[in-house]
Parts: structure tokens; C-alpha cells; sequence
């Protein structure tokens, strides 16, 4: 089968505007893409690089409608999408990731049953639909993760829990019908592999990238992962027998943990551009955003091999609470630095703002360079954010 390709001159729509949305649209139309977006703030990073802006929510059926038939080709930055809107935007334009993929993943019982009846490897869990059923998991599992089904991002809907008895509480917090309750693992170190695939099932897929998390938010990323050849392979094995098993078209991203037993398990998928693969837009031939539009636009999938090792720390709000102001100039005089900001105006804390990013001639010298660049940028947050670095393992 031949598929036509979607060539420069098109426009490429956007359901969600955020910084995913506003780096892929930068991608886009440094190729020579039109970009149109759809999110419900006005003021959404996107809007500054997109032609053309419809505000309202992502339940609205007429609005999809409305961007999608003005558009060749529709993708996504965020998975809670309605299933109503990306069908209704299908009957104008190509929606891709197409609906099935999506409403697999941005459910979690739905995506942990698909991953379990498909036999990939995945830590114990339960489905809990009562503070009585987190009750029995806990009581079963021990030391547990309870999440909310759907969102819950950047640490978000998300309690810990080791004694049944607050099991109640648990509930209350997390607010929802249902939830996954999760067996915490003995996690060596995480990991996680981004794959491309086109209609055709054409893949291309980005050697792993080594991650760390504060608080459930993601603190650095470096590629390449520090990981075994053998364990590399692997990964990138798991990772392409997800997106093809599941269909994706566009990208999929397998974050992993890596048990201190050697186990190799699935923790999440995002069908989507992802925060741990941003160094791939210095670090790889190609990066994450580029190999986005190539993949919905039928395009020829790019290389992705590591040209620099390269490693990022993520900016969140808090560097903007501060009593000083963050320090740009000496963030921006270490060697290699470079920061990268979303155009968001509001800062919160725990707000995504931007990142740093550095290369270095490995990995532990990218890593030393851009966490050495944060400490510099907002020293007031340093004492609450684990940016200490590691000594990552070599292998020969």
C-alpha cells in the first residue's frame, strides 16, 4: 500500500497548545507547514507560532470540526482529548494518532489492561472503583502508588500509601469514580524510549534516555542512558512491539523502570511528543518535534542517532518566586548551555516554564554542565529540587 505524503505548503492542526505544541508547531513551520491549534487558554504557548487560534474546550465537537476543516492533518499534544472530538475531526481531516490508540492510553485502567492482556511487563496492580478496594490492594501489595485514571501529570493525582487505613483519605484526594492502585517497585534507575511510526508501520526508534524525577516531576533527562548494550536492546525491542501492537501513528513514549532485579517494566505511555526526549532537539539528528511531523505527514522518518550527548533539567515556576530573579547571564556562561523558554506568562510553582539544555563529550559531562547551569540559574531552589549529580555507570 502507498500512502501519499503530506507535503510543505499543508497545515498541520493542533488539538492543545501547550509547549509540546508550541516546539512541534516551531518544527513545523521551520519545514514550510501552515499551523493551526485548538486549547482552551487564549494564551496558550502555541498561539505566538500558529496562524490561526480557536479557543474552547476540548469536549467541543463544533470547534474540532471547525479546525480540523481547515487543516490536512490533525495531531496532538495532550491525550485528554475527547473521543467525540477526535472522531468529529476525523470525518474532515487525517487525525493522527487516530482515536483507538488515544483512548487506550489516556485512560489508566484502560491502558495497564491493554498492556497486561497484550503480555508486556508491567508491575502488579489493581483496580480500585472504592476506598475499600485501595484497602485490599494496599493491604495485598504493601508499600503502593494509588493514581487517578485519567491527567494526573507531573506528580499530580497521585497518593503514596503504605497502611491500609488510609485508604478513606486516599479516596477523598484523588476524587474519581475509579483509580489504579500500583505495587511500588524496586527501581534501579528509569528509563524511557520514544518511537516514530508512520501509516505505512514504518518505525523509527531513539536510543533510551536515562531520567530522574523529583517528586513526581521530571527533574533531568540525558542521552545516551548510561544503560548496557543488552538492556538498551530491550527497551527499544518493548518499546516498538508497543507502538506497532497498539497502532500509533506519530509518537509513542514507554517510560520504563529498571528493578534492581534486572526487570524491565512498563510504567506509562504518552502518545505524544515527550518531556524526556527534549535534548533530542540538540542531541539527535533528529529531533522529537521534526520526527513528529514527518511521521503524520507521511514523510520519511529521520535518523535517530545521537550526534551529541546531550542532557536537560527542566525550568518550573518556582524559579520565579524567588526573592532574586533567576540568573540568566551566569546560567547562560556555562559552556555549552542554552536555555529554553515555553512563552507562558503565569508562573506557578511546579509550573513547567522551560529548560536548560547541554552537550558535553559524554554523558556525565553533558549532565555536569546543565545541572551546574540550573544551580546557577536559581540558587534559591536548589535545596528543594535534586539536582546534586549523580556518576552515572560506564560501560565498555
Amino acid at each position: 500500500m502507498s500512502f501519499a505524503p503530506i507535503l510543505p505548503g499543508a497545515t498541520i492542526g493542533f488539538l492543545g497548545g501547550g509547549q509540546l505544541g508550541r516546539m512541534t508547531a516551531l518544527a513545523a513551520r521551520s519545514m514550510g507547514y501552515d499551523i493551526h491549534v485548538l486549547d482552551p487558554d487564549p494564551h496558550c504557548a502555541t498561539r505566538a507560532i500558529a496562524s490561526r487560534t480557536i479557543t474552547a474546550a476540548f469536549t467541543d465537537v463544533d470547534a474540532a470540526i471547525d479546525l480540523a476543516k481547515q487543516c490536512d492533518v490533525i495531531t496532538l499534544e495532550i491525550e485528554q482529548i475527547h473521543p467525540d472530538v477526535l472522531d468529529a475531526a476525523t470525518q474532515h481531516a487525517l487525525v493522527r494518532p487516530g482515536r483507538d490508540a488515544v483512548f487506550i492510553i489516556q485512560d489508566r485502567i484502560r491502558q495497564k489492561e491493554w498492556l497486561r492482556t497484550q503480555h508486556f511487563p508491567l508491575g502488579a496492580f489493581a483496580v480500585a472503583h472504592s476506598r475499600e478496594d485501595i484497602a485490599n490492594a494496599v493491604q495485598l501489595f504493601g508499600a503502593s502508588i494509588a493514581k487517578s485514571t485519567h491527567g494526573g501529570y507531573d506528580g499530580r493525582g497521585q497518593v503514596r500509601l503504605a497502611d491500609p487505613t488510609f485508604a478513606a483519605d486516599a479516596w477523598t484526594t484523588l476524587g474519581a469514580l475509579a483509580c489504579v492502585v500500583e505495587q511500588r517497585v524496586d527501581i534501579d534507575y528509569e528509563i524511557s524510549v520514544l518511537v516514530a511510526r508512520r501509516s505505512s508501520g514504518d518505525m523509527a526508534v531513539y536510543p533510551p534516555s536515562r531520567n530522574h524525577h523529583t517528586s513526581g516531576i521530571l527533574t533531568w533527562a540525558v542521552t545516551p542512558a548510561a544503560i548496557d548494550v543488552t538492556m538498551t536492546k530491550r527497551a527499544q525491542l518493548l518499546a516498538t512491539q508497543i507502538a506497532d501492537r497498539i497502532g500509533i501513528v506519530g509518537l509513542l513514549a514507554v517510560e520504563c523502570f529498571v528493578t534492581r532485579d534486572g526487570q524491565l517494566l512498563v510504567n506509562e505511555l504518552a502518545p505524544r511528543p515527550h518531556n524526556t526526549y527534549h535534548h533530542s532537539e540538540r542531541g539527535s539528528a533528529t529531533s522529537q518535534f521534526e520526527q513528529l511531523v514527518r511521521a503524520i505527514c507521511d514523510l520519511p522518518l529521520g535518523s535517530t542517532d545521537i550526534v551529541s550527548p546531550c542532557a536537560i533539567v527542566n525550568v518550573l515556576g518556582d524559579v520565579w518566586l524567588q526573592e532574586a530573579p533567576p540568573a540568566i547571564v551566569d546560567a547562560l556562561a556555562v559552556r555549552t548551555s542554552r536555555l529554553h523558554l515555553y512563552g507562558k506568562a503565569a508562573a506557578r510553582a511546579g509550573r513547567k516554564m522551560g529548560h536548560l539544555s547541554a552537550t558535553g563529550s559524554d554523558a556525565q559531562e553533558a549532565l555536569a554542565r546543565v545541572l551546574h547551569s540550573y544551580r546557577l540559574l536559581s540558587p534559591g531552589t536548589v535545596a528543594h529540587f535534586d539536582v546534586h549529580e549523580p556518576t552515572l555507570p560506564t560501560f565498555t
